[in-house]
């Protein structure tokens, strides 16, 4: 099973993101990243998407609100959508972080798909992504 199947069918079987155990989600990310690179993603393609992340955890952070947040939380899978429309190298980024918005309910969560996002665009960049 290739890895972008493998993190939607674990993602599919967790209650809630928060309970994505990190040591899965590190490897999962290191995987994804790299077959991103591959794929020839260029983070400037999703970087409206990475941009409302950060704002929605600044506003968390001021916050410490989830429901504060929470329609920016469901909104950013349009952003996901547009970018995938546009570059078919985001369309696999796009399935993934849309399977892991639906399973975001609380701050907890939030934290966990942050982390996730992060953990992609790093192992992304070091493997020589732009």
């Amino acid at each position: 099973m290739d890895i972008q199947k493998t993190i939607i069918k674990h993602i599919d079987g967790l209650g809630s993101l928060k309970d994505y155990y990190i040591r899965d989600l590190v490897n999962h990310a290191e995987e994804f990243g790299n077959f991103l690179r591959s794929e020839r993603l260029e983070t400037n393609q999703v970087r409206k998407f990475l941009d409302a992340i950060n704002q929605l955890k600044t506003e968390l952070t001021k916050d410490n609100d989830f429901k504060q947040i929470e329609t920016g939380v469901v909104l950013l899978k349009p952003k996901l959508a547009y970018a995938a429309a546009r570059q078919k190298a985001a369309k696999p980024l796009s399935q993934v972080m849309s399977k892991a918005i639906d399973k975001v309910k609380t701050t907890q969560d939030f934290e966990r798909l942050v982390q996730f996002i992060e953990s992609i665009i790093a192992y992304h960049k070091a493997a020589g992504g732009k």
